[in-house]
């Protein structure tokens, strides 16, 4: 069911979420802790008063989907997933280990509460389309929710969906745009110019919103006018890559690395 969360306590479940990713990526020795940490508010609000969803009942039909197409940010995922019951908190000292219900990428053979499993980015649009569409031919009122990076935004798929979404006059689809402004291992714009995003999908005829990511009010604010209209929206959420941790803010070399055991020690002191 959907939760409510006050501020105070969104924001405290963020801080602990951040402890739970960077300890996991540091007990594994490999993992995507920087758009873990950019992603992790968004998460947060959206699990605490957006999404409609069953912990105790993880295939429930009328649950809204969440899918995470930047699905290498799966310790955000096992992270808040955790933290509502879908795992237990000792799952998570088995990421990325075999066996474990907490894969590298997100998994849904695995993992209850994943929707999508990750790997190959650019997908989840088109994944995500494809579930909204069920759900518009089975006159479900459920809601379909999209996490893409920015860098992601490079893939032609993307635009394939985002086109093919408004031709079908597909409902209840909304993406949330996670602008961190870096990927792999060096900033967007280095890559591909991504000019104005807003305009772009704007172009496709996509309603657009943009907000502070890390802000749980403004988050919040946008979320709720995002779903009083069922036509595709997209937010894009402004964000720090790393957010939380002064040496990963802004840092590429933490796309995908671990803090060593004095790194770890620094990052956990920043986040009581």
């Amino acid at each position: 069911m959907r939760a409510s969360l006050n501020l105070r306590e969104s924001e405290e479940i963020a801080r602990r979420c951040r402890r739970r990713i960077v300890s996991m990526v540091h007990r594994a020795g490999a993992g995507h802790p920087g758009g873990s940490l950019s992603a992790i508010d968004i998460l947060v609000v959206l699990y605490g008063n957006v999404l409609n969803h069953r912990s105790d009942l993880p295939s429930w039909d009328d649950r809204d989907r969440f899918i995470l197409s930047k699905g290498h940010a799966s310790p955000a995922m096992y992270s808040i997933l955790a933290e509502h019951g879908y795992i237990n908190e000792s799952d998570l000292e088995g990421f990325r280990t075999l066996g474990s219900v907490c894969q590298g990428h997100v998994d849904a053979k695995w993992t209850p509460g994943v929707d999508f499993s990750g790997g190959s980015l650019g997908m989840g649009l088109s994944f995500g389309l494809g579930v909204a569409l069920a759900a518009k031919m089975e006159k479900s009122e459920r809601k379909t929710w999209v996490m893409l990076g920015d860098g992601e935004c490079q893939e032609g798929q993307i635009w394939e969906a985002a086109m093919a979404s408004i031709h079908h006059d597909v409902q209840g689809l909304y993406v949330v745009l996670d602008r961190n402004r870096i990927q792999n291992d060096r900033f967007v714009e280095e890559q591909i110019r991504l000019g104005d995003l807003s305009k772009k999908w704007s172009s496709f005829g996509w309603r657009t919103f943009q907000t502070n990511g890390h802000d749980h009010g403004q988050l919040l604010d946008v979320f709720h006018e995002m779903v009083s209209n069922p036509h595709p929206a997209i937010l894009i959420a402004d964000t720090i890559k790393g957010k939380g941790v002064s040496f990963m803010e802004n840092n590429p070399a933490f796309h995908g690395a671990p803090p060593d055991d004095e790194q770890l020690n620094i990052a956990l002191e920043e986040l009581l």
